[in-house]
């Protein structure tokens, strides 16, 4: 008998829960001791020494007949260990070096199939699927751009050379656009939604949130609407007898662009000529509110925005089968942004900075987690401190905004913060995407460690869009270490594409992307930040072997054909191309 654990003494020599082997071969049979052992994650009532055994006798008795996915060509390349060996080694390997070789290769099946599948609906698009080819030039386009009142960054006119290279080519535009906050994504969707409707075709602009939507309304409206086009809003509060009157306008042409929440993938919304469909704010929607808005048309164009950046090597495989576009200038002109950390005891000094700002001509955002107070909670609320904060301030005016309100209040208080009536507006997160009030110049944000890392600096977008110096502040208690990261991580950088990876390595691929959402297989072992090397040379592979086999169906790509179908579902390989 061979006892392995921590040795102690109490009065006599004893081990607690040792580790133990029974002499009966050689050190080769040995499982639990002398050798690298696995640890699994169990379930309870299961213990690692029993199921250590099982998996020992099912990897002795059946990997033997585990049959080899992978072409030689692509093992060879890419100097992979065959299958049957990497899950004997994953589990019971004779050292770490061929650990290491065995995760490499399991890692390497996972990420070829997910690839592979991507690879296949891109093909589908581009190959079966046939566009508009809308033209380029035209009178509308022309007084258009002459109508602006700024000029396009260089990053924006490389963008929409970009997007009209797609809209002009037969095959359906399928593009995602990333750009930090207040980087002008949404002048350059509306640039792509003035060619398509320059070309006899209809545009849809969907938004998270009825604020967002009546803002990109105004904005939009005033822009375009003294060229002839008709701009209209469809939100969730219409009164039935004029969401009706709206849909129809829709239905028989006589709307050129619609602005819509959730409202706009209802039943009953139909275009009579959908060109370019546009989704902002990409991540607040699941991948089948894509798929419905896309499925107003046959083949509509698809721009796809989001202002949470996901570093460029990641976007291409969550978003594998789109092309992606960056924005990665801001507007020049805009004052900056100061990001100060104040503990609980000091939020005086935060008022006493928006109070300064308030008196030479700003306003001021006070953001909380939560809108009401609850008994189990110690967090402030936004209700009761828009009180508080009216008795504190009592030469202001001061709004308060929430979720909970009705859209008319909602958009009333808008327009009453957008023309100064509001000096200082407390709001819930509800004012995390999209909004523009340039006036704005201080954010404080109570609570701060219950906000997650791109809400935090989402909300910090929501000012330094003036020319003036604006102030974002942190008032927070952190005690976990996740919090002080996400603390740390906003003070040190106000780079979106840095505030994206610093997230990802606090949250984790599977939570930052939400697999679900995305309508991509989970995976077990791989992980596409740490294994982004492998992930790099596995999506090449698979896309070079689409490009060859576009079906799978030479006899050395039928298993990997297989291991597809089990690990996408029909469906998922049909929702791919939205996002």
């Amino acid at each position: 008998l061979i006892l392995y654990g921590k040795a102690e003494r109490y009065n006599y020599l004893q081990m607690n829960n040792p580790e133990y082997e029974v002499l009966t071969g050689t050190q080769e049979d040995f499982v639990h001791i002398g050798r690298i052992v696995p640890i699994y994650p169990l379930t309870e009532s299961l213990n690692q020494r029993w199921f250590r055994n099982i998996i020992k006798f099912t990897v002795d008795n059946y990997a033997d007949g585990i049959s080899e996915i992978l072409p030689f060509e692509i093992r060879k390349r890419n100097d992979l260990m065959i299958l049957k060996e990497a899950v004997r080694n994953i589990h019971f390997p004779v050292s770490d070096l061929v650990l290491k070789k065995a995760r490499k290769r399991i890692i390497f099946d996972e990420f070829l199939i997910l690839q592979t599948g991507i690879a296949l609906k891109r093909a589908s698009i581009k190959i079966d699927l046939t566009g508009y080819g809308h033209k380029m030039e035209g009178d509308l386009m022309g007084r258009f751009k002459a109508n602006l009142p700024f000029e396009f960054t260089k990053s924006q006119s490389k963008v929409i050379k970009e997007i009209e290279d797609d809209m002009k080519s037969l095959e359906p535009m399928n593009r995602l656009l990333q750009g930090d906050v207040g980087s002008g994504k949404t002048i350059v969707a509306l640039y792509a939604l003035m060619l398509t409707v320059q070309n006899g075709y209809q545009g849809g602009l969907m938004v998270p949130t009825e604020i967002l939507a009546e803002q990109h309304y105004r904005n939009i409206k005033e822009l375009v609407e003294n060229l002839g086009v008709k701009v209209m809003i469809l939100s969730g509060d219409l009164k039935e007898e004029e969401r009706r009157r709206r849909r129809h306008m829709i239905e028989i042409g006589e709307v050129d662009i619609v602005i819509g929440t959730h409202a706009l993938i209802q039943e009953g919304v139909n275009f009579k000529k959908l060109g370019l469909a546009v989704v902002d704010e990409q991540h607040k929607f699941g991948v089948m509110q894509r798929a419905m808005l896309k499925s107003k048309a046959q083949n509509p164009d698809m721009l796809i925005m989001t202002a949470t950046p996901i570093p460029r090597t990641l976007a291409l495989t969550v978003y594998g089968d789109m092309d992606v576009s960056v924005i990665d200038e801001l507007p020049p002109g805009r004052g900056g942004v100061k990001t100060f950390f104040f503990e609980e005891k000091n939020r005086e000094k935060a008022y006493r900075i928006a109070e300064e700002e308030i008196k030479i001509g700003r306003q001021a955002y006070v953001v909380y987690p939560i809108i009401d107070e609850s008994e189990k909670s110690d967090l402030r609320a936004a209700i009761k401190m828009h009180k508080e904060l009216a008795g504190l301030f009592p030469d202001l005016k001061i709004g308060l905004l929430h979720g909970r309100m009705k859209s008319k209040e909602k958009e009333a208080v808008m327009h009453d913060f957008k023309d100064q009536k509001i000096n200082m507006l407390v709001s819930t997160i509800v004012i995390e995407v999209g909004v523009d009030i340039s006036n704005a110049s201080v954010m404080i944000i109570e609570h701060a460690e219950r906000f997650g890392l791109s809400q935090l600096h989402q909300l910090r977008g929501r000012i330094g869009r003036g020319k003036h110096m604006s102030y974002c502040i942190l008032v927070s208690k952190p005690k976990t270490d996740d919090a002080k990261q996400r603390i740390s991580a906003m003070l040190k950088t106000q780079d979106g594409f840095r505030i994206a990876e610093e997230d990802l390595e606090i949250r984790g691929p599977g939570e930052f992307f939400g697999t679900r959402q995305h309508g991509l297989p989970e995976l077990k072992i791989a992980n596409i930040v740490r294994d982004r090397e492998i992930l790099e040379v596995a999506k090449k592979e698979a896309f070079d072997l689409v490009q060859k086999d576009r079906f799978l169906r030479s006899p050395e790509n039928r298993l990997i054909r297989e291991s597809l179908l089990k690990k996408f579902s029909r469906e998922d390989l049909a929702l791919a191309s939205v996002g």
